[in-house]
């Protein structure tokens, strides 16, 4: 015969509790590190996508141009906050087709504003990341001048045919018109023109490659970036012309060079998130961290037997005296008890005696036992008119009482 089942044993659980336990603890670390990687997002990205700004080190990207000036001595930062003084600082900027002029405004505070052009049409490799395959060059015409409104009513851009190896001169403002500067091989040259625009270094055919606001003279216009990003720093006589620009820009390293990246998407956020996690804050962000890790801990248990809910009503002779008892508190009229409750107190004592006493035998025992007579106390009793005195005459009764009867609370 096969044994009986035990009645006493149930299914084995689903989970363990260490299982349960294990599961939480690995929910709670990764929303943690969802949260912190979130917030800190901007400045995890690394810049490699390809376009032309100082991040990307692809053939049109501008990564090369910081490390070139800080290795011939400049102080330069690549910045992924928009600068709050700009008095000593010379901006480099690589704004894209479609910006507005309000992406210019927070710099127009900088010792000198470089704005670069772009000029190709690129598209990411899709074998080698951070590499890019060009497509075409930007259709000359006027397409930046709804960026560049603030400096000239109209500016155009102009797209050499071919491939060659231009010659640039000194035309005006920053660079004298003995300056002579060859370049490498650049792929079809891009040149600007425009009635608010006039030339500081053009090529032998009269392009401007390189212009100055004549309203803002601090305001530089890069037309073609092959002087300043990777394919054009690796020709020799070409890195040495975007060096020449970059030095004047910053005035032969007195002011320091700041790449932005901002315009590219690469701002540095400032949310709810990242003020949590950084001081002073930070400190407030743990402490309410332990307190929610102690009250889950708290919550894992249950402490003592828990309470039965009592009725919405109460019923029963207590619950007529605490409503009388609220009554008499609304009315505020606590006071006017004073002389039943001392009645009620000699009545006690008289309980205590033996029921009925002679006239005049409680006064004796007062005064033998040192204490006030009770006529003195109804009388005091008689005269409270506050809540304090009230309490006060009710600690004399009480305390009158237990000498009377010999009574230890």
């Amino acid at each position: 015969m096969s044994d009986a089942a035990d009645p006493g044993t149930g299914p084995a659980p689903a989970f363990s509790a260490r299982a349960v336990l294990a599961l939480v603890g690995v929910g709670i670390v990764a929303f943690a590190a969802l949260a912190v990687l979130s917030a800190y997002a901007p400045d995890l990205r690394t810049g490699e996508d390809g376009r032309a700004h100082a991040l990307s080190r692809s053939a049109v990207g501008l990564a090369g141009a910081p490390i070139l000036m800080k290795a011939l001595g400049d102080t330069v930062v690549v910045s992924r906050t928009r600068p709050q003084r700009l008095g000593n600082v010379a901006v480099v900027l690589t704004p894209e087709a479609g910006d507005l002029p309000k992406a210019l405004a927070p710099f127009a505070g900088a010792a000198h504003t470089l704005i670069v052009l772009p000029k190709w049409i690129a598209v990411p490799d899709p074998i080698r990341r951070g590499f890019v395959r060009k497509l075409d060059v930007a259709p000359a015409g006027a397409a930046f001048s709804p960026l560049l409104i603030g400096y000239s009513r109209a500016t155009r851009t102009a797209v050499r045919k071919a491939a060659g190896r231009p010659v640039l001169r000194g035309a005006g403002g920053p660079f004298a018109a003995a300056t002579y500067l060859p370049l490498g091989r650049i792929d079809r040259l891009q040149t600007v023109s425009g009635d608010g625009w006039a030339p500081a270094l053009t090529d032998e055919t009269g392009g401007i490659v390189l212009a100055y606001s004549r309203r803002r003279p601090d305001v530089w216009l890069l037309a073609d970036p092959d002087l300043l990003n990777n394919q054009g720093l690796s020709d020799l006589n070409t890195a040495r012309a975007g060096v020449a620009v970059l030095q004047a820009a910053s005035a032969g390293g007195a002011h320091t060079l700041l790449f932005d990246v901002t315009l590219a998407g690469f701002e540095r956020g400032r949310g709810l998130g990242r003020l949590m996690l950084e001081p002073p804050w930070l400190a407030a962000t743990l402490c309410a961290v332990a307190a929610a890790l102690l009250m889950g801990v708290h919550a894992l248990a249950r402490f003592g037997q828990p309470r039965r809910r009592g009725r919405a009503f109460a019923l029963g002779a207590r619950a007529l005296v605490d409503n009388s008892a609220d009554l008499v508190r609304m009315a505020r009229k606590e006071h006017e008890l004073a002389p039943a409750y001392a009645v009620l107190i000699r009545g006690l004592v008289e309980r205590a005696a033996g029921g009925h006493v002679q006239a005049g035998w409680l006064e004796g025992l007062a005064a033998r036992r040192g204490v006030a007579a009770p006529g003195q106390l109804e009388a005091e009793a008689g005269r409270v008119k506050t809540r304090d005195d009230l309490l006060a005459i009710a600690k004399r009764l009480y305390d009158w009482r237990g000498e009377m009867t010999r009574e230890r609370r």
